[in-house]
């Protein structure tokens, strides 16, 4: 699989903007696409919003579809799972990317406002636990020693390292957290956390760069993720192996790769992630929803180019066809 990150990052800008301030980066992602010098009609611009882990898929399609139609201007922004939901069913955008599913109040807001989102998954990642090179000692740890790391009660009582084991350092940990918006800390609060908040005192962002740049920095530090953004790192972390408990899912501790994720033995951290269109908006803009079925079209293979795993590809077909029939459907419904 290969663990380029999309053409903007393989040209070097990636790595640049770590070391030039990568707690800028969602910020500037958005404005750029927001920014930018052309000034499309309504017919010719897709609005896109949501996931920083599933940005980096949108960004790599975004690119090769603008080439390919160059009347149609794709904006890109960052707001977390949660916050590309909120844009999506308040109408101000035309699709959203999650790292988890819409959640039960979410399409209650989408449906006081008469928007019908369509979910469909893109690609399978694996949410990865992340140290420095210099931590030798935490490279493999069990899922109630997470759970013991990151709960909310822990605060007090989990404070360094040999808290977690004896034997491991007495020195101060680190925390590096997605955002509260994020569909990875909400998948970590339900399947580490039993859907509960976890610690507070920590360093979080809606940025995975940001998070990569804290973990790169120090010794000490923890923090998680998705996968592509520690596969274009794995010079700079470790990712941990996590034994489940499960000798159904393998035995002993297992680390995230695409053959874990695909055989189903990295557990629990092994997911899909989506997009979600405003089915309205794919019927009544054109551009939406050719942009749609060319992400489903080739989304498989710039997954894997920017470091997640592909479905299979009658998958993909199964999610285009629904795709045109809910958004023919949305229509013919109004």
């Amino acid at each position: 699989m290969g663990n380029k990150l999309g053409r903007r990052y393989r040209s070097g800008a990636f790595s640049k903007a770590l070391i030039l301030g990568a707690i800028a980066a969602s910020l500037g992602a958005t404005a750029c696409s927001r920014m930018d010098s052309r000034e499309p009609d309504a017919e010719q611009l897709v609005t896109v919003d949501g996931s920083s882990t599933v940005f980096l898929v949108t960004e790599a399609v975004a690119e090769d579809f603008q080439i390919a139609n160059r009347d149609i201007h794709v904006t890109v922004g960052v707001s977390g799972s949660g916050g590309g939901f909120r844009l999506l069913c308040g109408g101000e955008i035309d699709i959203s990317g999650s790292s988890r599913p819409i959640k039960n109040s979410e399409q209650d807001l989408c449906k006081g406002n008469d928007i019908k989102p369509i979910e469909l998954a893109i690609a399978y990642d694996a949410v990865t636990f992340a140290i420095n090179k210099e931590n030798t000692w935490a490279t493999e740890m069990t899922t109630a020693e997470l759970t013991k790391l990151w709960e909310a009660e822990a605060e007090d009582t989990v404070t360094k390292w040999s808290d977690i084991r004896p034997g491991w350092p007495d020195k101060e940990i680190h925390f590096f957290t997605t955002g509260t918006d994020s569909g990875t800390y909400d998948y970590i609060k339900s399947t580490l956390l039993d859907g509960k908040e976890g610690r507070s005192d920590v360093t979080s962002s809606e940025d995975d760069n940001v998070l990569v740049l804290g973990i790169a920095r120090d010794k000490y530090a923890i923090g998680f993720f998705g996968f592509a953004y520690y596969q274009e790192n794995q010079d700079k972390l470790t990712a941990i192996a996590i034994d489940d408990g499960d000798d159904a899912n393998g035995k002993g501790a297992i680390a995230p790769s695409s053959q874990t994720v695909n055989n189903f033995t990295y557990a629990p951290f092994s997911r899909p992630i989506f997009i979600n269109v405003n089915a309205q908006a794919a019927q009544s803009n054109m551009a939406v929803k050719a942009f749609v079925n060319y992400y489903l079209n080739n989304v498989g293979r710039l997954a894997e180019e920017v470091g997640y795993i592909a479905l299979p590809m009658e998958d993909y077909q199964q999610e285009k066809d629904r795709f045109n029939r809910l958004s023919m459907e949305a229509s013919q419904s109004r």
